[in-house]
């Protein structure tokens, strides 16, 4: 994969997150996928569970209330690494927060995502 692909699957994943929609979320990753929301605590394994975990509770954002836009850095063959910056606003559409993200991840033969860590800290202010 190149970074067009890796730029093109980042949007994917925006827009599958803006629209929980199950299948959307499912189709970026491989059926053995290893998802991590931070660095240090254990993989969530395969597609079903990553895409379930999306739907927690704790981790469902309120629809319309944020955004990403993220951007490839770097490609070494089926590895690569994205920045970029998550933001969220209010019910009246103010600034409420925002992170600043690093993604590095794997990708299988059929560009699906096969492994996946999220690295974030939150913007002061």
């Amino acid at each position: 994969m190149d970074r067009a692909d890796i730029d093109r699957w980042l949007g994917a994943y925006v827009e599958a997150w803006k629209s929980y929609d199950r299948d959307r979320i499912r189709d970026l990753f491989a059926e053995d996928v290893e998802y991590r929301y931070y660095p240090h605590e254990e993989a969530i394994r395969g597609r079903d569970a990553v895409t379930d975990s999306w739907f927690e509770e704790d981790r469902l954002d309120e629809p319309g209330t944020y955004d990403g836009v993220y951007e490839t850095v770097a490609v070494d063959g089926d590895v690569a690494v994205a920045t970029g910056a998550s933001t969220y606003v209010d019910a009246d559409g103010a600034p409420k927060e925002a992170y600043d993200n690093c993604f590095v991840m794997r990708f299988d033969g059929d560009g699906r995502c096969a492994e996946f860590t999220e690295y974030f800290v939150k913007r002061p202010g």
